[in-house]
C-alpha cells in the first residue's frame, strides 16, 4: 500500500502487508513499484520490503521502519536485467516476444550449470553437500498454475533419474491439508515472481515442519527466495505477459538439472549422465527448430480459432505438458480447454467427442506413443478433429490426421520443452485470430499475491 498527501508534497509512504513492494534507488529520485520490471528504465538498485516494513520515500532519501516504528535496514539488491527485456520491440505482443526469447532464456538457465567432467550438474545455490543430498528421502514440489505443471514434469524427472519418491502439491492446499513431512524431506516451492501468496505460505509451513526448502524462482531478492534461504534462480529475465512461457520452460530445465545432479549422486551411471548432459545442451536448438515452424503452426491454429472446446491429451512427461497447453489456450483465447492423461479419455471425456470437440494429441516418438495412436483413432472414429504433435518424419501420424505439428527427435526427458513451445505458439495464434487481449487477459493477474 502506498499513501500520498497534499500536506507533505514529495513524500510517499509505502507499507508492505502481503503484496510485494519494491523501492527503486535513483540519483535525485526514488521510486515505488510492485514489480521490478516497472523500474528497469530508471534504476538497477532496489530494496525489497518485508511484511510489516514501512518506507518513507522522498526524492533525496529513503527511511525504513518496522511496524513498531523502529528504524531498520534492508539490503540493496542490484538487478541485472536488460532495459529492453521489458519492452515489446517489433513484436505485437509481449507473449510472442517471450516465446521467441526462449532459446536464449534456456541457455541462460543452463549456462555454467553443466559439469562435463562428472557428467552432472552444478547447482551451488541449493547449499547441500553430496552427503546431504544422498540423505534426501522424499521430495515435495509445491506450486500453482504453470509452476505446478512444471513440478509435475519434475516428478517424472526425480523418480526416473534419481529414484526419489516425489509428490506434487497445489501450494494453496499445502498448509491446510497437514502434509506429512518426514525427516530428510526436500520441499521445492516453484514461483516465477517469488511473490505468489499461496507458495509463500507453503514455504513457511514446510520450514515450520523441519523440511529442507530449496526454492525455484525468477526474481532475485523476492520473498520466496529470501525466506527459503537456498534455491536456484531461473535467469529467464522479466516476463511481462500474464501467461507464462519462458519462465515455465526455465523451471522445467532447472528441474531436469536438479534431477541429473541427484541422479548422479545416487544411481545414474556416468555414461547415462553424459548422454543427458549432451541432450540438455541441445535444448535451445530444438526450440529454435520449433520456432522456425511458427507460420505453419499459425495456419493450423487459424483452422481452430472458431471452436468453443478443446481437449489436450498426453502420457508420461507429456501429460503435464498437455495440462500446460490447455492452460495456455484457455488463459489467452477464452476457449474452454481441458488437459487429460490419455488413458483417461475412455473414463468420461470420450462421451463429449464429436466434430465440434477437437483434440490436441501429444504423440511424440517416446514411450507411450503407440497408445496415443490408439487414442487418436478413437477420437477420429467419433468424428472429432485431431491436431497431433509428432516427431519429425512420423508417417503413421500423417496417416491418421493432416493437422500435424512436427517436433525434432529428442528423448522423453527433453520432449516436454519443444512440445510446450509448439503449444504456446498454437494458443497464441488462436488468441490473435480471435482478437483477444493476449498480454493481459481478463480477470487474470501476473502475480497472485492474495489467497
Amino acid at each position: 500500500m502506498e499513501v500520498v498527501s497534499d500536506r507533505h508534497p514529495g513524500l510517499i509512504v509505502a507499507v508492505r502487508k502481503g503484496s510485494p513492494i519494491v523501492v527503486g534507488i535513483g540519483e535525485g529520485e526514488n521510486f515505488v513499484a510492485s514489480d521490478i520490471a516497472a523500474l528497469l528504465a530508471h534504476t538497477r538498485q532496489v530494496i525489497y520490503l518485508n511484511d510489516g516494513d514501512i518506507a518513507a520515500i522522498t526524492p533525496e532519501k529513503i527511511e525504513l521502519r518496522d511496524i513498531r516504528n523502529v528504524p531498520i535496514e534492508r539490503e540493496i539488491a542490484k538487478i541485472d536485467w536488460e532495459t529492453g527485456a521489458a519492452e515489446k520491440g517489433n513484436y505485437p505482443h509481449f507473449m510472442l516476444k517471450e516465446i521467441f526469447e526462449q532459446p536464449e532464456t534456456v541457455e541462460n538457465a543452463i549456462r555454467g550449470r553443466l559439469d562435463h567432467e562428472m557428467a552432472s550438474a552444478i547447482l551451488s545455490g541449493i547449499g547441500l553437500s553430496p552427503r546431504e543430498l544422498l540423505q534426501i528421502g522424499h521430495i515435495v514440489i509445491a506450486g500453482c498454475g504453470s509452476s505446478m505443471h512444471a513440478g509435475l514434469v519434475g516428478e517424472y524427472y526425480f523418480e526416473d533419474l534419481a529414484g526419489i519418491s516425489t509428490s506434487v502439491e497445489q501450494a494453496a492446499e499445502f498448509r491446510y491439508r497437514n502434509p506429512i513431512i518426514e525427516p530428510n524431506t526436500l520441499v521445492i516451492p516453484i514461483s516465477q515472481s517469488g511473490e505468489t501468496a499461496d507458495t509463500i505460505a507453503a514455504v513457511r509451513e514446510a520450514a515450520a515442519k523441519g523440511a529442507i526448502v530449496t526454492a525455484l524462482c525468477n526474481v532475485v531478492g523476492s520473498t520466496i527466495a529470501r525466506e527459503a534461504g537456498r534455491g536456484i534462480y531461473l535467469h529467464a529475465g522479466p516476463e511481462i505477459s500474464v501467461a507464462s512461457t519462458k519462465a515455465f520452460l526455465s523451471q522445467v530445465v532447472v528441474l531436469l538439472l536438479f534431477a541429473l545432479l541427484l541422479g548422479r549422486n545416487r544411481r545414474l551411471s556416468r555414461s547415462r549422465g553424459a548422454e543427458l548432459v549432451a541432450e540438455i545442451e541441445q535444448i535451445p536448438d530444438l526450440i529454435r527448430e520449433v520456432l522456425e515452424q511458427a507460420l505453419e503452426i499459425k495456419k493450423i491454429a487459424s483452422r481452430y480459432a472458431h471452436v468453443d472446446d478443446f481437449f489436450f491429451i498426453g502420457r508420461g512427461c507429456l501429460y503435464p505438458t498437455a495440462l500446460e497447453g490447455a492452460l495456455k489456450l484457455k488463459e489467452i483465447s477464452y476457449i474452454h480447454a481441458e488437459g487429460y492423461h490419455a488413458a483417461e479419455l475412455k473414463h468420461g471425456p470420450i462421451s463429449l467427442l464429436d466434430e465440434k470437440h477437437p483434440v490436441m494429441a501429444l504423440a511424440n516418438d517416446i514411450p507411450g506413443r503407440d497408445k496415443i495412436l490408439g487414442n487418436i483413432q478413437e477420437c477420429r472414429a467419433r468424428k472429432a478433429p485431431v491436431v497431433a504433435i509428432a516427431t519429425r518424419g512420423d508417417r503413421a501420424i500423417r496417416d491418421l490426421t493432416q493437422d500435424v505439428i512436427e517436433i525434432p527427435p529428442c528423448s522423453r526427458f527433453v520432449a516436454p520443452l519443444p512440445t510446450a513451445v509448439a503449444l504456446q505458439l498454437f494458443a497464441y495464434y488462436i488468441a490473435a485470430e480471435r482478437g483477444c487481449e493476449i498480454d493481459q487477459p481478463r480477470n487474470l493477474a501476473k502475480s497472485v499475491t492474495v489467497e
